[in-house]
């Protein structure tokens, strides 16, 4: 993962500003359904994979005989994020647009619903996980349909040799390719005591603790784990509890196990500290092992995705899926619907999937065992446990359950990783805790 932290300035002002038919027998082109329909998509990091998404959109349109035009919008300097804001403020753009994470929230009043086209896929793909769910839907309306294209889960990348040799972890046996995991004591105190051996041995894990995504996303998942929420689903304060002081805990006892400077690391910190051969773990999508593949191939052939360790409240892995928006101002929207059915068929995601070396995950349940995550080398079956093919895990995102709204900015501002050094830099708790009650209050009044 790459990008740039906005502000909260930027974020309060960007929110200001933002704030069918059978699949088998899908829309039938009329003259309404002609026409022309512009798309935005997010431009994927993998080589070729755009192709692959032009060419699925070029099929449609010349069946369905609909005048198309893509653009493929970067994350880079967060510029796809930019562009949801200046079209909601215009009122004006795409007829369908890509908007990752919290931003069909950030934008509900402004996109328009598509029942229509999510029960069917629903009906046929199976049903899409949790936090799909939480950040796809507003009060029983869906407000986009996710798409494979930049979604993904963010888990363990070991280093198989190295967490033999000093942490006496066999990665490939407890996620065995093909097979459910063998994973009931991989928890967090293992993970603990494999962070303290691999330090010891000279290959601390490689988890970051700054504000970007990679650093937020697993502090999200290990706060997951202690069932430690800074606002619960109805909207309360519910940071001063023992299950976040359980959290900031285990933070403390791990810190000083990590890399000096983590404090200081963006999204590209963990992927150059696994490709350069430093460390035995980090949190991750199958981004820097396929970087690896190309610059570092020794250490690529010694790698293994799998799941989080478990904690007293369960099993958690970060999940950031994209969605296919449709502008409630959208000028074509039967084509456009039409449109994303096709892109959600399980061949059309299938070869979304393959193009981007199973770098994306479907959210439904039928599309979790595609070839592509079982073929994948080196070594053959790296990638089999990626999509979470056996529910092993609960696929979230930090700071749910908290309403998305509020959600995203503890999300922005990196309260999660903020609490955790200042706390394990001495901080007493209390005062730790009083500091992120404040800053919930401040989100929840903005």
């Amino acid at each position: 993962m790459s990008g740039k932290r906005i502000s909260r300035r930027q974020f309060v002002a960007s929110s200001a500003i933002a704030s069918a038919a059978l699949v088998s027998a899908p829309y039938v082109r009329s003259a309404h359904a002609a026409g022309k329909v512009s798309i935005g998509f997010w431009d994927h990091w993998v080589p070729g994979a755009n192709k692959t998404s032009t060419d699925l959109v070029n099929e449609w349109a010349a069946k369905e005989k609909v005048e198309v035009s893509i653009d493929y919008i970067t994350s880079q300097g967060n510029k796809n994020l930019v562009t949801i804001a200046a079209e909601a403020q215009a009122k004006s753009g795409h007829d369908i647009l890509s908007m990752p994470t919290w931003w069909p929230h950030a934008n509900s009043e402004l996109v328009e619903p598509v029942n229509d086209v999510m029960e069917p896929l629903i009906k046929q793909n199976g049903a899409v996980n949790g936090t799909v769910q939480y950040l796809g839907q507003l009060d029983g309306k869906w407000l986009g349909v996710p798409t494979c294209l930049g979604s993904q889960i963010k888990g363990p990348c070991s280093r198989i040799d190295l967490m033999k040799k000093y942490a006496n972890i066999d990665v490939q046996e407890m996620y065995p390719a093909g097979s459910p995991p063998k994973a009931d004591n991989w928890t967090m105190e293992t993970f603990l005591k494999a962070a303290e051996a691999c330090q010891k041995g000279g290959y601390p894990f490689g988890i970051g603790l700054g504000e970007t995504s990679d650093s937020v996303d697993t502090a999200g998942a290990i706060f997951q784990s202690f069932g430690a929420e800074l606002v619960n689903a109805k909207g309360d304060l519910t940071v001063k509890t023992d299950n976040v002081r359980q959290a900031l805990e285990f933070y403390k006892k791990l810190i000083p196990l990590l890399p000096p400077d983590v404090a200081a690391w963006d999204d590209a910190s963990n992927n150059k500290w696994l490709i350069a051969g430093k460390g035995a773990m980090i949190m991750n999508p199958p981004s820097a092992w396929a970087v690896a593949k190309r610059d570092a191939p020794e250490i690529a052939a010694q790698c293994w995705t799998h799941g989080f360790p478990s904690g007293p409240k369960g099993r958690f892995a970060p999940f950031l899926p994209y969605f296919l928006t449709l502008w409630s101002f959208s000028k074509n929207k039967e084509a456009a619907k039409s449109l994303l059915t096709h892109l959600s068929q399980p061949d059309s995601i299938e070869r979304l999937v393959n193009a981007s070396g199973g770098y994306d995950l479907p959210a439904f349940e039928k599309l979790t065992t595609l070839k592509a995550w079982a073929e994948a080398e080196p070594p053959k079956g790296t990638l089999f446990h990626y999509p979470n093919p056996y529910k092993h895990q609960t696929l979230s995102i930090a700071a749910s359950p908290a309403p998305p709204k509020i959600a995203q900015q503890i999300y922005a501002q990196a309260t999660l990783t903020k609490m955790c050094l200042r706390f394990a830099q001495g901080e007493a708790m209390e005062k730790t805790l009083a500091w992120a009650e404040g800053e919930c209050e401040g989100f929840m009044r903005s």
